[in-house]
């Protein structure tokens, strides 16, 4: 008991508290001109922020990349799980490359892909080279290709820790069920319908689960390829909060975060128990 009080403070002081005060001060005015003389305002800041076009900007923006990724991380994990988990020379390598991505920091990938997509980038100078300049253009200066590449990058770096859950999955699944189903004369196509998918739902959970709360969260890989620009283009809720509090309107940025964890509190839990009921007993 003695030795989980330290642990106990440190998690007090550095958690408890700040939601605390973020929470008693989203419902205030607090901002930097007035420091000492925060007055209660009621809902009045999430009323505004729902009147905000930046701010409904943002929450779409999460929502979009939220989802997307989460989908696109699902099926590009499950694959890859479906290829290497099969026996065969090298795999061991090949779990390794697609694992890599994702022990990278996301400010280091986003510097290393502004290089390659800016305008006088990797990208345009190869299709230069090939005789196809009309194409070159600003990938991350227009709202559609800029979302586009971020949805595309953080799939690349996340699937391979999807790859390694689903693996796990696949390792639990007895191989009875399998013989069971040849001598039945079942095509691997109907085995993959009726005896993996079923007996992966406790994996899909943990995917899922993880992949949308860290997508609602996005916040590093936006802010070091784009800044939320152009403009306020690929503006999320986190950089949004992390905007406001910058400049100074403390009680905003700390109602806006209160809306972003209500949201993944909310999301996460209604999710984790639909595909909870969706799981099948072994």
């Amino acid at each position: 008991m003695w030795l989980g009080i330290p642990a106990g403070l440190i998690y007090t002081v550095f958690f408890i508290v700040p939601i605390i005060t973020a929470f008693f001060y989203s419902f205030t005015d607090w901002n930097m001109d007035r420091m000492g003389d925060a007055k209660f305002i009621g809902l009045r800041n999430i009323v505004n922020l729902f009147q905000d076009e930046v701010f409904l900007r943002s929450l779409w923006n999460t929502l979009l990349f939220a989802f997307s990724t989460t989908v696109l991380k699902t099926i590009v994990g499950l694959l890859l799980a479906l290829l290497v988990v099969q026996k065969f020379k090298g795999n061991s390598i090949f779990r390794t490359l697609f694992y890599l991505p994702c022990v990278l920091s996301c400010m280091i990938v986003g510097l290393l892909f502004t290089g390659v997509l800016k305008k006088d980038g990797l990208i345009n100078n190869f299709l230069i080279a090939i005789g196809h300049g009309d194409l070159a253009r600003d990938w991350l200066g227009s709202y559609g290709t800029a979302i586009l590449w971020i949805i595309i990058i953080e799939v690349w770096m996340w699937a391979g820790f999807t790859m390694f859950l689903f693996i796990s999955g696949l390792q639990s699944i007895s191989r009875e069920y399998y013989e069971s189903a040849q001598i039945d004369g079942a095509s691997s196509w109907h085995q993959f319908q009726k005896i993996t998918l079923p007996l992966l739902a406790p994996s899909f959970t943990v995917v899922v689960t993880l992949n949308i709360t860290g997508g609602l969260k996005v916040f590093d890989l936006v802010y070091s390829l784009t800044g939320g620009g152009p403009g306020f283009d690929t503006q999320v809720l986190s950089t949004y909060t992390y905007r406001a509090f910058g400049m100074g309107l403390l009680g905003k940025s700390s109602a806006s975060a209160l809306i972003l964890s209500v949201f993944i509190v909310g999301v996460t839990f209604l999710l984790n128990k639909f595909l909870r009921s969706r799981e099948v007993d072994t």
